[in-house]
């Protein structure tokens, strides 16, 4: 961390609620973020994670329920007296100042001293690896090189927990993506709690301890990124987050579906009747028709670099099968009779 090491930063949300006029937002949120932790807030726009974030921050007031870090109610204090920092989309850098003291400008307004303030800056440059272009102004840096300043000029003050509001979502896909991985790298040196809002799925997943998938003003799901992705608790968890094909089934027995009249093996517990059933592209395969699960024909093909996207129409739905184009994967042309070759650990019911 920026000079001595900051701990806490244990976040906990309390039927926390908020509206805006006649429209509620936000329906009661209950959450627990553990301290030091990377934790996403995943959702389409509307969803609530900003105003979520925008609560912790101290930007909304919430109308209800309660805002804790490590323990102690935040809610009703001003946004600088609170143990947090944000990085938002817009960078809102000072195009007169230099990187340093734009770095250095929130310090102005603390207690420090001119000479343990030039450390600070220094050491929160040197986290962000612009420790070289501290005399550069704004306009000379990249997007990404500003997206770094805006997080030293956070990193600064010290806070416990740092708010990041789609901070990558104004780069290119190719610096978004390096700087992904130079966020999860900076968090696991600073050791903060950071929160992160993002509609990317792939932000999310490559990122987060943790996550919760928001819908509506509700969260859906909480949980690892693993454990989100392989095992979605409804059907729009599963379609959100990543590929996804979503099979309508019918339960025929204990542990058993039919889809076209093949009969497969998946856990049903309780249910029957008509169902839905899950399964990641990448989990499927395609065969020669004489061996697949169940069989159709190739209705297109998308190839989108490291692998192929391959719809399959079935006499009931389509399937998307992903293969990787290694050279050794079978990638049929369109018109093709295929199979499918379903796994028994490649499905999950979810209720239709």
């Amino acid at each position: 961390m920026v000079g001595d090491p900051v701990r806490g930063g244990r976040i906990e949300l309390v039927s926390l609620s908020k509206s805006f006029g006649a429209q509620r937002v936000l329906h009661g949120i209950d959450l627990t973020i553990a301290a030091g932790e990377f934790f996403s807030l995943l959702g389409p726009s509307g969803c609530g994670k900003t105003t979520t974030l925008r609560l912790i921050g101290g930007f909304e007031e919430n109308e209800s329920g309660s805002i804790l870090i490590d323990g102690t109610d935040i809610a009703g204090v001003p946004p600088e007296r609170r143990p947090v920092n944000t990085v938002f989309q817009s960078y809102a850098l000072f195009p007169h100042l230099s990187v340093a003291d734009n770095v250095a400008f929130g310090l102005r307004f603390q207690d420090v001293g001119k000479v343990e303030r030039a450390r600070r800056v220094g050491e929160a440059l040197a986290l962000v690896q612009l420790g070289d272009l501290a005399g550069r102004r704004p306009h000379q840096l990249s997007g990404g090189q500003q997206q770094r300043v805006a997080l030293a000029r956070a990193l600064v003050l010290r806070p416990r927990v740092l708010l990041l509001d789609e901070p990558l979502g104004a780069l290119d896909a190719k610096l978004r993506r390096s700087l992904q991985f130079e966020l999860k790298a900076l968090h696991r040196e600073v050791g903060i709690t950071f929160v992160y809002v993002t509609h990317d799925q792939e932000e999310a997943l490559t990122m987060s301890d943790r996550l919760a998938v928001m819908r509506e003003g509700t969260i859906e799901q909480v949980g690892p990124p693993r454990d989100v992705y392989e095992n979605p608790a409804s059907t729009y968890v599963a379609d959100f987050l990543g590929l996804a094909n979503l099979i309508p089934v019918t339960v025929t027995g204990q542990d058993v579906v039919e889809l076209d009249g093949a009969r497969i093996p998946v856990a049903t517990g309780e249910r029957s009747g008509d169902c839905v059933v899950f399964a990641r592209p990448e989990r499927l395969r395609l065969v020669a028709p004489e061996h697949g699960t169940v069989v159709g024909d190739v209705a297109d093909v998308v190839f989108v670099g490291s692998t192929s996207h391959v719809q399959v129409a079935l006499p009931s739905c389509r399937v998307q099968v992903v293969t990787p184009n290694d050279g050794a994967a079978w990638v049929p042309a369109p018109g093709t009779r295929v199979g499918i070759d379903i796994r028994d650990d490649a499905l999950r019911l979810l209720d239709a």
